[in-house]
This record gives structure tokens, C-alpha cells and sequence, in this order.
């Protein structure tokens, strides 16, 4: 009786990977749809004072107009390329991401700098401290 032999191949268990679950795994239950959602909620919530909304993300993704619109109405989601090219145009979309992604915190960091700079200009307004 000889032994199988061992290679680099996957068992033959099934044509699916296992769901994630009790084992280290995400707890991450978003669906398609819920996703595709939240970034047309985002997507609208940017860019809500422009008339031509799919031209526009058309123009920053390289997206067929039509797709785009899918994307705006929820129908479907973005690929991870145009994900990440729509990250760099809005803001919306970024902090969608991080909060479907339970990174609340990352979302302090501008909300930080903005009043930085709001500070800053309130000192330049007051001037300089007479008693000083």
C-alpha cells in the first residue's frame, strides 16, 4: 500500500473556501449591496451641488458613464482601483471606507488639522499680546 503524494495542491474538499468564522476570522458581515450603498450615499453627499456627478467621477476613475451611474444609484459597487482613485477625489468616500473598516480614529486626523488651521487664523486675526 503506498502513500499519497504530497504536493502543493489544495484538497479536494470542496470548490469554496471555508467561511470565516470561529477562527481568527473578521466579523465583517457587510453584504454587496449595503457596501455598493455606502459609497453611493458618499459619492451623492460630495458631490450633491454638481449637475453633471457621473461626468465628473467618469473623468476621475476613467469609468464608462453608465457605470458610474450604477454606482451613484447603489446598483453595484466600484472595483478596488476605481475604490482607491474615488479615495483621492472625496472625502466622503474615504470616510465611508474607514468607518465600514472600524477606523473612527483615523477620521480625528483632519477634523484635527482643520481646527489647527482655524486656530491659527484666529491668532493672525487677534495679533500679537500687547502684554507681552
Amino acid at each position: 500500500m503506498s502513500r499519497p503524494k504530497k504536493g502543493k495542491s489544495f484538497p479536494k474538499k470542496g470548490k469554496s473556501f471555508p467561511k470565516r468564522g470561529g477562527g481568527g476570522g473578521s466579523d465583517f458581515s457587510l453584504d454587496d449591496h449595503a457596501f455598493a450603498m455606502k459609497i453611493a450615499s458618499a459619492l451623492k453627499s460630495e458631490l450633491k451641488d454638481r449637475n453633471s456627478r457621473a461626468k465628473l467621477v467618469a473623468g476621475w476613475t476613467g469609468a464608462c458613464e453608465r457605470t458610474v451611474k450604477n454606482w451613484i444609484l447603489g446598483r453595484y459597487a466600484p472595483c478596488g482601483r476605481h475604490l482607491v482613485v474615488l479615495v483621492q477625489h472625496s472625502d466622503q468616500v474615504l470616510n465611508a471606507i474607514l468607518s465600514m473598516a472600524d477606523r473612527q480614529d483615523l477620521l480625528l486626523a483632519p477634523k484635527v488639522e482643520d481646527l489647527r488651521r482655524k486656530v491659527f487664523e484666529l491668532a493672525a486675526i487677534i495679533g500679537p499680546d500687547p502684554g507681552a
